[in-house]
């Protein structure tokens, strides 16, 4: 499978994002206003659709939900954890922390979907849906806490207006209840979807300054080897103590290593952050995917 043939067009449009930005009349006003329409708009209809499309069968994929979960959770820990740990926590500046921390567990699931689909059908694209499912609530909560609690916004009132909270706990609720998205309204609400992934990443090539890594390398380094390499371990760990079947295996490995979300550029710059920083890392995260995607699924043969 060529894994940079399926990661370029996320890469490319983060490029096309920055190009438009810096030289031509597009600046960041505009891109400014295409953020606010792709975090209100465009990634709450996204998710709500993904996780409506099929239903989420729980009992099926138990122990592959359960490993997900802790997968999940173990990368959130240490992503919390980096300011307090020795040699590391000195460097980190506790605000792009805050920031950036989402980095190291959200996931694209765009590319979860796609993937999915070419390693195991409808089967795999069922598999991860439970996982979008399950997971997408727990990493919005726990992306939106640091910010929230570094700004001293009051958590409740954040994660209750967060749209991509609010999308996510509608889309469960309707899942759970045989909610099934109209034929007529699939095709509208799919290039909504659409929309938002395009533009979403080439608003984060628009706040891309390559300059604000540079001023946070060690926090940098260690959120994507969070995200790219330490998961997918974890992940395989997990994978063995539930003994999971071949299939429930390779799709919580794909899910681990993963290039991390797109909107982490939009949640930062909506929540006052520094846009940047985040920015760059989405995009290095893309490029590592091409990396971590053929390690994780070598690790299940």
């Amino acid at each position: 499978m060529n894994y940079a043939q399926l990661l370029f067009p996320d890469f490319s449009l983060i490029l096309c994002g920055y190009l438009i930005c810096r030289y031509t009349a597009l600046g960041r006003p505009v891109w400014q206003q295409v953020e606010s329409l792709v975090y209100y708009f465009l990634f709450p209809v996204l998710l709500f659709h993904s996780i409506v499309r099929r239903p989420l069968e729980f009992e099926a994929a138990s122990g592959l939900v359960a490993a997900g979960l802790l997968t999940g959770l173990a990368t959130i820990a240490l992503a919390y954890a980096l300011p307090w740990l020795p040699w590391v926590g000195r460097h980190i500046e506790r605000r792009e922390h805050a920031a950036s921390a989402q980095v190291a567990f959200r996931f694209n699931s765009f590319i979860a979907l796609t993937l999915a689909e070419r390693i195991g059908g409808a089967p795999g694209v069922q598999l991860v849906s439970v996982l979008i499912g399950m997971c997408v609530p727990m990493f919005n909560v726990a992306a939106v806490w640091p910010m929230a609690r570094h700004a001293q916004r009051g958590l409740a009132h954040e994660l209750l207006r967060n749209p991509l909270i609010i999308a996510t706990a509608c889309g469960l609720s309707a899942n759970l209840a045989g909610f099934v998205m109209p034929q007529w309204l699939e095709p509208t609400v799919s290039r909504i979807g659409g929309a938002s992934l395009a533009l979403g990443l080439m608003a984060a090539g628009s706040g891309m300054h390559f300059g604000s890594l540079a001023r946070a390398k060690m926090l940098a380094a260690a959120l994507l080897a969070i995200r790219h390499l330490i998961a997918p371990l974890v992940a395989f760990a997990l994978a063995r103590a539930f003994a999971l079947s071949p299939m429930h295996a390779m799709v919580l490995l794909m899910f681990s290593a993963l290039p991390t979300a797109s909107s982490c550029y939009v949640l930062a710059t909506r929540m006052g952050y520094d846009g940047s920083y985040v920015a760059g890392l989405v995009t290095l995260s893309t490029l590592m995917g091409m990396l971590s995607l053929p390690f994780a699924l070598g690790l299940g043969r």
